[in-house]
C-alpha cells in the first residue's frame, strides 16, 4: 500500500513492508521505488521493516519542490525514519547515496549505518582522458548530456540501456513504466534539476560521518571511467575504518536492478552488525 508523508508542503510516497529494525530504500534520478522490486521483498523475508522511498519529484511523490539538491533529499529521509521510528540503515542509490552520507552526519542518532549503490557523493572533475578512453563511460555521458540539454526521454532510455548491460527478465515492462513516468509533465524536468545540483555538499560531510558505510559499485558503471577508483576515494575521504568498498563485477549503476542477489549477499551481513541492537 503506497502511504504519503507530507513535508514543506509536498508529499512522499512510500511504501512499507516487513517487521524489525528499519532500512529505508532510496533511488536515483529518473526512477522510482520500483527499482528496488527485486531487494525490498527479500530484506522484509530475512526480518526488516523495509520503507521503499519515492524521492522528491519521482514516482508518486509531488512535484513542484524548491529544490532537488542531496542536501534537500537527506532531510526528506530523516523525515521519514522520524516518522516511522528510528534508528535505521538507508540504503540510497546514485544521488541518494549522497543524500545518505549528509542524513548520516546530520543525524547520527537515527541513522545507525549507510549503503550506498553507484553513489554520487564527491563533486566530479570532467574527465577528457576517460572520455577518449572508455567507450562505456563516452556513451554514457553523452546521453546524459542529452538527457540535461534537451529533456530527451529517448536519451534517457538510452542511457539506461548503457546503465545496465544485463538487464532482468522483467525489463521490457519496466522501460515502459520509467517511460511513462517520465513523460508525465514536469518528471524530467525534476530529473534535469538533480542532474544540474552539485555532489559538494556530500562530499563536504564525509570527513564527519560517524557510522559505518558500504559503498557497493558495479565495474561496468558508464557514469565513471573507472567506478573502482571512484569508490576507493570515497572510502579514503571517510573516517579511517569507518568504510568499507564492494565491486561487483560487470554490474552498471543500477546493481540492485541488475545484479539483486549481489547486492543482498553485501547488504544483509552489514545491515545485520549495524541494526543488531536497533
Amino acid at each position: 500500500m503506497t502511504e504519503y508523508l507530507a513535508v514543506a508542503g509536498n508529499t512522499l510516497a512510500y511504501e512499507v513492508t516487513g517487521r524489525g529494525p528499519l532500512v529505508v530504500l532510496a533511488h536515483g534520478m529518473g526512477d522510482s521505488r520500483h527499482s528496488y522490486r527485486f531487494v525490498a521483498p527479500a530484506l522484509a523475508a530475512a526480518g526488516y521493516r523495509v520503507a521503499n522511498v519515492d524521492i522528491r519529484g519521482s514516482g508518486d511523490s509531488s512535484l513542484g519542490w524548491d529544490g532537488y539538491s542531496r542536501t534537500d533529499i537527506a532531510g526528506d529521509l530523516l523525515a521519514v525514519v522520524r516518522h516511522l521510528g528510528g534508528p535505521a540503515v538507508i540504503i540510497g542509490q546514485s544521488i541518494s547515496g549522497g543524500a545518505a552520507t549528509i542524513a548520516a552526519t546530520t543525524a547520527p542518532e537515527l541513522i545507525n549505518g549507510v549503503i550506498e549503490l553507484a553513489p554520487f557523493t564527491r563533486a566530479q572533475s570532467f574527465d577528457l582522458g576517460g572520455l577518449l578512453r572508455v567507450k562505456r563511460f563516452r556513451a554514457g555521458y553523452l546521453q546524459l548530456a542529452q538527457v540535461l540539454l534537451r529533456g530527451s526521454v529517448a536519451s534517457w532510455r538510452r542511457y539506461l540501456d548503457v546503465a545496465i548491460p544485463t538487464k532482468p527478465a522483467d525489463w521490457d515492462g519496466e522501460l515502459a513504466r520509467i517511460e511513462a513516468k517520465m513523460s508525465e509533465p514536469g518528471r524530467m524536468k525534476a530529473l534535469q534539476a538533480m542532474a544540474k545540483t552539485s555532489p559538494a555538499d556530500a562530499g563536504r560531510q564525509l570527513p564527519h560521518v560517524t557510522r559505518p558505510v558500504l559503498v557497493i559499485q558495479g565495474s561496468a558503471d558508464p557514469d565513471w571511467a573507472d567506478p573502482r577508483a571512484e569508490g576507493e576515494r570515497i572510502i579514503a575521504d571517510l573516517p579511517r575504518g569507518l568504510g568499507e568498498l564492494a565491486v561487483i563485477d560487470g554490474a552498471g549503476h543500477y546493481p540492485h536492478v541488475q545484479t539483486p542477489d549481489e547486492v543482498l549477499a553485501l547488504a544483509l551481513p552489514f545491515l545485520a552488525r549495524t541494526l543488531s541492537n536497533a
